[in-house]
């Protein structure tokens, strides 16, 4: 087990181990939806809820299941498993209580469950070895950072949808761009904290 706080851990999570600008893991839903704030907002906090309670989940189902039986290897299946069930949850309570975001969100919802982020939280915990309170911050902070730079993302979509932009970089170029320029800039806080 690795001896990090999880406080250094959460906060390492959002900016100098970003799952988007870091690792690159969730860039289909963030480039498709970060169109406009209210709904990559939306998602944002989608995102969050589920790193945190499938890495709770998977934390504990790996730990207490797969270990003790010695079924390791079967762990890619059976995050994914868990964190399908669970986003299936989380779609029939948005769809219940709030449809305006359920609707907004679309088809992306349903592709939180292929939302390499999630996993590769889900991964990085095992791999890293964290104890219960390390890998929910890591869950926690991942959700956080990925939420934060979608929100940047779309902000700045919004800003420059009525300027002036050359034809062949209109749409996806001057969002990849973009995206590499945050990436760039966050790359400037990993020397505060590494989490390996």
């Amino acid at each position: 087990m690795i001896d990090i706080h999880p406080i250094v851990i959460l906060f390492a999570a959002i900016f100098t181990n970003n799952m988007i600008l870091s690792n690159f893991l969730g860039m289909c839903s963030f480039i498709a939806v970060s169109k406009e704030i209210n709904t990559s907002l939306g998602l944002g906090q989608a995102v969050t809820f589920v790193t945190t309670a499938t890495a709770i989940l998977n934390y504990l189902v790996y730990r207490y299941i797969l270990v003790p039986l010695q079924l390791e290897y079967l762990r890619f299946i059976v995050f994914i498993i868990v964190i399908a069930a669970f986003v299936q949850l989380v779609e029939m309570i948005l769809e219940r209580y709030m449809p305006h975001l359920y609707y907004a969100l679309g088809i992306f919802l349903p592709l939180i469950t292929v939302n390499c982020a999630i996993l590769g939280v889900s991964l990085f915990m095992v791999i890293r070895k964290y104890s219960f309170l390390q890998s929910t911050a890591f869950g926690l902070g991942s959700g956080i950072g990925w939420t934060l730079a979608i929100l940047a993302l779309a902000g700045i979509r919004q800003k420059i949808k009525n300027n002036r932009i050359p034809k062949g970089l209109q749409g996806p170029g001057i969002t990849l761009i973009i995206i590499g320029l945050m990436a760039l800039a966050f790359t400037g806080f990993s020397g505060i904290v590494q989490i390996q």
